[in-house]
């Protein structure tokens, strides 16, 4: 193999400064737990009440509530309402935000009929792919050729893509995605993409998730076998 492509193959890097936060992805964990709460009747919550809940200490809980700017009473707690109101409020539950979906394969069909999405504000307003026997007429499940992409993106405003194509195109995908104006992407693909650093990525890759389970369940029966 040339030595300048194994150099090349190894340099590659996701070249964004925009990393999603880990506190926004406790900020996640901490507003399903709020929702679970609240249908139980819940009408007041401590940062012990969260931090138990989620994993994490109750000065973790508080620090990233305070970067988010949401502010409570250490001795009174958050009222359980008006803290989901907050949160809400920063996600930007009260409005939709349009999304599109390249790659129709098992994965994608998957994701599109995915109904959670469109709960959370989450429209999927166009799908792609480059097979045309997956490119359908009818009017409810349109799956349309990439060809239109930037129609679409443009017609919707989109400024998010989710990307679940072979791991051969989705770098060249990515390319034509961030070309178009898209500035966020959510890869399903099993590669690390490569993008300037005004676009967030963010990598899903199910096969490591699962096999690290499995690894970590493994390595788990091993030191319990030692101590029986």
């Amino acid at each position: 193999m040339h030595k300048g492509f194994v150099k090349q193959l190894f340099n590659v890097k996701q070249i964004t400064k925009y990393n999603i936060r880990n506190s926004l992805r406790r900020i996640f964990l901490y507003h399903g737990l709020l929702v679970r709460l609240s249908s139980m009747g819940v009408t007041r919550v401590f940062s012990f009440t969260l931090a138990g809940g989620t994993g994490v200490t109750p000065e973790q809980v508080r620090k990233d509530f305070s970067e988010y700017g949401i502010r409570g009473n250490r001795r009174g707690g958050y009222l359980t309402s008006s803290l989901l109101k907050e949160l809400e409020a920063l996600f930007n539950r009260d409005r939709i935000s349009n999304v599109i979906l390249v790659g129709m394969g098992n994965l994608g069909q998957a994701l599109s009929k995915y109904g959670l999405f469109i709960q959370r504000g989450i429209n999927i307003v166009a799908t792609f792919d480059i097979d045309p026997f997956k490119q359908k007429a009818r009017a409810d499940d349109i799956v349309y050729p990439p060809e239109r992409l930037q129609e679409i993106i443009d017609r919707f405003h989109v400024n998010v893509a989710i990307v679940a194509v072979p791991d051969i195109s989705a770098q060249e995908v990515c390319n034509e995605l961030v070309n178009m104006g898209i500035r966020g992407i959510v890869n399903f693909s099993p590669v690390l993409l490569k993008v300037p650093e005004y676009v967030v990525v963010t990598n899903v890759n199910l096969s490591d998730e699962i096999e690290s389970v499995i690894w970590s369940v493994s390595r788990m029966k091993e030191e319990q076998s030692l101590f029986l």
